[in-house]
């Protein structure tokens, strides 16, 4: 089985948000819609890298700011779903 690789990833400090590609169907035609996933990197106490969907007031900007780097994404590509390149974009 391979693994699906995201259409872009954007990361602040220890927040990323990632967006991938889905086929649905919507009354029997299939089309292609993006989803995202929200998280957060962490080493546990002894020293292995964990991912959480809990964040510290702190972390929430930098989640805001993820997240709209994402739907910016997701309206200026609307219709331009390519799984030939990754966008990413990293801050902090």
């Amino acid at each position: 089985m391979t693994q699906a690789t995201p259409v872009a990833k954007y990361k602040a400090g220890s927040v990323s948000v990632a967006l991938w590609s889905n086929i649905i169907s919507i009354g029997g035609k299939k089309t292609t819609v993006l989803k995202t996933t929200l998280e957060r990197r962490y080493k546990d106490s002894d020293g292995t890298w964990k991912s959480s969907g809990s964040f510290a007031r702190n972390e929430l900007p930098l989640a805001m700011w993820c997240l709209q780097k994402a739907f910016d994404h997701m309206i200026e590509n609307a219709n331009n779903h390519s799984d030939d390149s990754i966008e990413e974009e990293t801050i902090g």
